[in-house]
């Protein structure tokens, strides 16, 4: 659940907005009424920078392998276009 401190509050108790962060997510740090800064767990921070496997996999674990897709474009100089 996610809590939000004022900055003076967090920087006061450091360890208890990560301790916060580590056992119930991601904590909020406010200036002057405005969020500034979020603080994550290690393990939270991880799960979002970590590469998600590469592009080529993705595609070739694509539902639409197999299917045969039309990718010729017309020569014509100029298209209608509906708008």
């Amino acid at each position: 659940m996610e809590q939000r401190w004022q900055l003076q509050v967090a920087k006061n108790k450091l360890s208890e907005v990560i301790a916060q962060a580590v056992q119930d997510g991601p904590q909020v740090i406010t200036s002057r009424g405005h969020d500034k800064a979020v603080v994550l767990s290690f393990a939270d921070y991880r799960k979002l920078t970590s590469p998600r496997g590469q592009l080529v996999e993705f595609f070739r674990n694509s539902p639409l392998v197999g299917i045969d897709l039309d990718f010729e474009r017309s020569s014509e100089v100029s298209r209608e276009v509906d708008l």
